[in-house]
């Protein structure tokens, strides 16, 4: 369910949606989570960083990017150094935005594990979002390495069965084969036709993953692979700091929202209206 300053928000009442946000606000009507916005910029402004997620995960898919684990992790010496952990800590000279751009551009000079490629997803989704100059400013001193963030990209995980596209979700296979322990689950996100892009798996459905992972298991294993009740999530406190940067409020300041209240009936419509350049 979703509620902006208060009043529930159905999808009939949003006009000129996309067809990728108008899946996302419906699997979030339809979600038993309450999604509470203060205004419809907000509401707007999560659903497109959901889009870019998704974009940049399907990205990485058709990088040459390669899944290794840690002890044998690669990046490009021009922008980044390797840690003996296996984590990829920006340069000084180099401008943190320059360096994740590379990742996609040059990705046969890269490999990590699975954990490390969605934080990349989630930094190259925010870089585009956002823009250059305020990455760089908010972003100084990137370090890849695993699930570790920069403080200002905080991330929410919880318990739900009911995913939304650009989510984060966990396919876990507590009984891998002891010679490949990398194989004992595989970080996802997923995407809107409810397919999952895994890094070093590709893009398949829940199915193909699970089966994928079952393979891996140990000689007379009983307990299969499973997708677990697991969501990752950019917080809400990221998403409102990144919608306060300027760069991004002066964008949705060239929109407005307009209510009508139907007398004959409790509901209200929302209708949301563009705006020309002009910023009238």
């Amino acid at each position: 369910m979703i509620h902006v300053a208060g009043m529930p928000v159905l999808l009939e009442n949003i006009v000129d949606l996309e067809n990728e946000e108008r899946v996302i606000i419906q699997h979030m009507i339809n979600s038993p989570e309450w999604f509470s916005y203060e205004s419809m910029n907000e509401l707007r402004f999560e659903v497109s960083l959901r889009i870019n997620i998704m974009e940049s995960a399907k990205e990485m898919n058709e990088s040459e990017v390669t899944f290794t684990i840690f002890a044998h992790a690669q990046c490009n010496p021009a922008y980044w150094y390797l840690t003996s952990a296996g984590g990829f800590l920006v340069k000084r000279n180099v401008r943190p935005s320059d360096a994740i751009l590379d990742i996609y551009r040059n990705g046969s000079l890269y490999a990590f594990e699975c954990a490390t490629a969605i934080i990349i997803i989630y930094y190259h989704a925010i870089l585009k979002k956002i823009g250059e100059r305020h990455f760089n400013t908010i972003f100084q001193n990137l370090y890849l390495y695993s699930w570790h963030t920069d403080p200002d990209l905080d991330l929410l995980s919880f318990e739900s069965n009911y995913f939304l596209p650009g989510d984060v979700v966990y396919f876990n296979n507590p009984d891998f084969h002891p010679s490949t322990p990398w194989y004992r689950g595989e970080n996802a996100v997923m995407l809107s036709d409810g397919t999952f892009f895994g890094h070093g798996f590709g893009i398949m459905t829940a199915e193909e993953m699970i089966e994928f992972l079952n393979a891996q298991r140990f000689p007379g294993s009983m307990q299969p692979a499973y997708l677990m009740n697991l969501i990752t999530r950019i917080s809400p406190t990221t998403m409102k700091n990144l919608l306060a940067m300027p760069s991004v409020r002066a964008f949705y300041k060239k929109q407005k929202i307009v209510i009508h209240h139907n007398l004959s009936s409790i509901s209200s419509l929302l209708y949301l209206m563009y705006l020309s350049n002009s910023g009238q």
